[in-house]
């Protein structure tokens, strides 16, 4: 008799508990670190906001494109995806302080920002390098990327 009434209780409890086990972890993820829309996440990281040109700075866009080359290659092709991510168009799905962001501080981004998280999921667990580049290195990069 006990197991019955055990096992009625518990068939309805048990249910119970895990639908608001999983409401409690999803209420709890300690709020969203960034947009919902993409073009307005900045990402986490020591940029907050950047201003771009009107007009692309032709040679800081050539010491982008040297410091790419040099430190980005092995896993990002600008004609395509590779192990990451072309970074051709984007500036049309990220914002220049989410790039930044990702360039400098790769780690962090991939634990806390949801769009990192996705690219991490989608790109088969290979996170990105962190190339310990300059913010002026990294601003380098980003305007190289303008000329994509």
């Amino acid at each position: 008799m006990f197991k019955i009434i055990f096992m009625k209780i518990a068939n309805k409890i048990i249910p119970l508990g895990i639908v608001l086990g999983s409401l409690f972890m999803y209420s709890c993820g300690g709020g969203k670190s960034e947009a919902e829309d993409p073009m307005e996440d900045k990402g986490i990281g020591p940029i907050s906001s950047i201003s771009l040109d009107a007009e692309i700075n032709a040679e800081m866009a050539s010491s982008g494109e040297g410091v790419y080359n040099a430190k980005c290659t092995a896993c990002h092709k600008v004609d395509g995806n590779y192990i990451g991510p072309s970074p051709s168009g984007i500036l049309g799905r990220r914002t220049p302080e989410w790039i930044m962001n990702m360039i400098l501080n790769p780690e962090e981004m991939v634990q806390k920002n949801t769009i990192a998280k996705k690219l991490l999921i989608e790109y088969k667990g290979a996170p990105m390098a962190n190339q310990n580049l300059t913010e002026e290195e990294a601003r380098s990069v980003l305007e190289y990327f303008r000329t994509l």
